[in-house]
């Protein structure tokens, strides 16, 4: 049987191409993923028009998840962290109650998993780095504070044209640039956003944790299913778990 460990469905933005090499890299033998396309029109990856897209891609996570639960996973991942700052965190956390009792398994948002992460590294103080525009940035940070979260600093990457289209390094230099002295971790957020490869040179550089989104949702997915090793594990998160 495929998946013998523990099985992890995933609900990924339509354009993304960044989320399952990264999962897939991560991922331990014996657990399964399983991964389905949210919907929306438009440009992908880019800025202009991603309040919108989040919004119908929120309104596509019903259909898509019934679809994807055909394959029983253990835990549903909604991969998308500017998803959450646009509902803000009052309706993420009511979704997440409606969809845990319609699916009848953990329902787990990115942003959600790195508030988790956040909690059990005990980060009072963090940085905050984005591929965003100014204004989901800003609902990000609006996200945080609604949690708890003090954030000392942030960094932008301003005006690129598709998120998708990024080096690893541009993630590498993004979180340099949002660090702070005070700050307990960095945070670069955009699930679309090239970075696993770096941080382990950024935590090494920093001398600090750096999380993303991604790598927070596969620590939690993993814990969910009660699978404490991944393979090729990249940060202080992962080789914790």
């Amino acid at each position: 049987m495929m998946g013998w460990r523990g099985r992890i469905g995933w609900l990924v933005p339509p354009g993304n191409p960044t989320l399952e090499p990264e999962v897939m890299a991560l991922t331990p033998d014996g657990v399964g993923m399983y991964f389905n396309r949210l919907r929306a029109s438009g440009a992908v990856g880019q800025h202009e028009g991603q309040a919108e897209r989040n919004q119908q891609q929120f309104d596509s996570v019903e259909d898509a998840a019934t679809l994807l639960m055909l394959v029983r996973p253990q835990v549903l991942m909604v991969a998308h962290a500017s998803l959450s700052t646009t509902l803000g965190s009052q309706r993420e956390q009511s979704f997440l109650q409606r969809a845990e009792s319609r699916f009848g398994v953990p329902v787990v948002t990115a942003m959600e998993a790195v508030m988790r992460a956040l909690q059990h590294l005990d980060v009072k103080r963090l940085a905050y780095a984005t591929p965003y525009d100014e204004a989901v940035t800003q609902a990000g940070l609006d996200y945080l504070a609604a949690r708890g979260v003090s954030v000392v600093k942030s960094a932008r990457l301003g005006a690129i044209g598709s998120i998708y289209d990024q080096a690893p390094s541009e993630a590498y230099r993004l979180g340099r640039a949002a660090d702070h002295e005070q700050a307990d971790a960095v945070f670069i957020s955009g699930v679309g956003l090239p970075s696993l490869s770096v941080i382990d040179a950024l935590e090494q550089d920093l001398q600090k944790p750096v999380i993303t989104a991604t790598v927070a949702m596969m620590w939690c997915a993993l814990r969910a299913i009660g699978v404490r090793d991944a393979a090729h594990a990249q940060g202080i998160l992962l080789r914790q778990n």
